[in-house]
């Protein structure tokens, strides 16, 4: 993808205020900005970051609730050809120093609850309070050009979750953004959309919708934390367009008890992604909310992404879709070689919406892709599905045991390694099991003898993030092992008949 071909989003978003400045831009709460003013609002932090020494290619931080100034930031720091890093306040603080030791940012924009949170752990970069940008923001300084558009240069960083080390950085550039931004117009985003973001701004399920409303003139409506009588309300005042969600978010609407009596009949297009979705749960959302409904599967790290018009084949709910246009995608075995349709083995694919690596980490980057023959480069999902007939996609298992609650990713060896520090553990394996309020929350089988379960989890949970907080900790004399020494975890995760909590 040439400069000319890949899309401009602060040259649009610039010519967006020029279009339509009285237009809403962005609202949260009792915060309303107009496209007119978030541009004057993004210019002027974007001359204030200049001053303070931020070039194309640098990255600038953010741990932050969803705001109308954090989309500000988002702008501002796009504008000058540099990098947003935005990360998960459920972080620690270990992970919180690592991530921004490893996306190099010197400015970190903080509100006051991270600022506690976090503030020690930032010594030597330069914090600026995001719930009071008006104190920093320097009316003298100067908006630099608009500087020439690199589509390989990184756009965001997203950083995957993680306890020990530094998680995986994966560096989406502006061409990867570009598709996403194309893709959407396809979908539905215009300049009269109202999209409603209920997840955060760190969220790579966020910005697929985000960025798009942003750069064809939309407006966005930000939730800093989600609640169903809240969206409800959203929804309905704002006359929303546009949502995404994750499927536990759709299963706490509609069984709140304001739902059938909310009017919802705006809603032109709803969308789902992040973690398995039910073909109960679609069907039912199809039935009772109005518009259409698209389900996405892929990774953040891009390859092959599918897409699932669930309100145009309500005879294919049991799976995620057919590969998105120019996308490629091929189902092997355990020795490269592609199985027949209907079999089921590991997904891999390739298409231009794809990062351009691990941030700091060509090793890891190098391990993502599958080589095949000819010497393509295929990115490894580590999901095993199957195609039918159609060449729509059904998931049957996450090969990486990946947990995903509330529509976050959890990695269950970030946890095991947790507890294998705990004194008398010897053995640990972690699985995620159903819940009715997250989807899947993780769970802990751990050999110690003679330990307190209760114990050993209040231990671990002080030193995970909020998100992969075990909710339960079963203790048992052995790991269930496969002939080769595999712990056999669906066999934990079946046979786990605890309290989910």
């Amino acid at each position: 993808m040439t400069s000319e071909t890949c899309f401009d989003f602060p040259a649009a978003l610039a010519a967006n205020a020029a279009a339509r400045p009285d237009h809403p831009a962005a609202i949260c709460g009792s915060q309303h900005i107009t496209w007119g003013d978030f541009i004057a609002r993004a210019d002027r932090l974007a001359a204030t970051l200049a001053a303070h020494g931020v070039q194309p290619g640098d990255s600038v931080a953010s741990i932050a609730l969803s705001s109308v100034d954090y989309a500000v930031l988002w702008a501002a720091v796009l504008r000058l050809r540099a990098t947003m890093a935005p990360l998960a306040p459920s972080s620690t603080p270990d992970q919180i120093a690592a991530m921004i030791a490893d996306s190099g940012a010197q400015l970190v924009f903080v509100d006051a609850g991270n600022r506690a949170a976090f503030g020690a752990v930032l010594a030597g970069r330069t914090l600026v309070d995001l719930d009071a940008l008006d104190l920093w923001l320097d009316p003298a300084a100067v908006l630099p050009p608009l500087a020439p558009l690199d589509p390989k240069a990184g756009f965001n960083i997203i950083y995957s979750s993680g306890t020990t080390g530094t998680p995986k950085g994966i560096v989406q550039s502006c061409a990867m953004r570009s598709l996403h931004i194309t893709g959407g117009r396809r979908i539905g985003y215009d300049p009269d959309c109202v999209t409603l973001c209920s997840t955060p701004l760190y969220s790579n399920t966020t910005l697929v919708s985000f960025i798009p409303t942003l750069a064809w003139g939309g407006t966005v409506v930000l939730m800093p934390k989600f609640d169903t009588a809240g969206w409800l309300k959203a929804a309905e005042a704002h006359g929303v367009t546009h949502a995404m969600l994750v499927p536990v978010q759709y299963r706490r609407l509609l069984a709140d008890p304001g739902f059938d009596a909310t009017n919802l009949s705006s809603i032109r297009m709803k969308f789902c992604t992040s973690a398995p979705f039910a073909a109960e749960l679609k069907a039912e959302v199809l039935r009772r909310m109005p518009g259409g409904l698209i389900e996405f599967f892929g990774m953040t790290e891009g390859g092959v992404g599918f897409m699932l018009a669930a309100h145009e084949h309500p005879d294919k709910l049991h799976t995620v879709g057919l590969p998105q246009p120019g996308h490629e995608v091929r189902i092997i075995d355990e020795d490269g070689n592609d199985v027949p349709p209907g079999t089921p083995g590991e997904i891999v694919g390739r298409s231009p919406a794809t990062m351009n690596g691990y941030k700091n980490r060509p090793d890891l980057t190098a391990k993502a892709y599958w080589i095949d023959p000819t010497g393509k480069e295929w990115l490894r999902t580590g999901d095993i599905g199957r195609l039918d007939e159609d060449g729509f996609l059904t998931l049957m298992d996450r090969a990486k045991d990946m947990i995903i609650s509330g529509g976050f990713n959890i990695y269950p060896s970030d946890i095991e390694a947790v507890l294998l520090t705990l004194p008398g553990v010897v053995e640990a394996a972690v699985v995620g099991v159903a819940s009715d309020a997250w989807g899947e929350t993780p769970v802990a089988f751990v050999v110690a003898p003679g330990a307190d379960a209760d114990a050993l989890r209040a231990a671990a949970n002080a030193q995970v993030g909020k998100t992969q907080r075990l909710a339960a900790v079963v203790l048992i004399d052995e790991l269930p092992r496969s002939h080769i020494g595999k712990v056999l975890k669906r066999e934990l995760r079946d046979g786990f008949k605890g309290t989910v909590a």
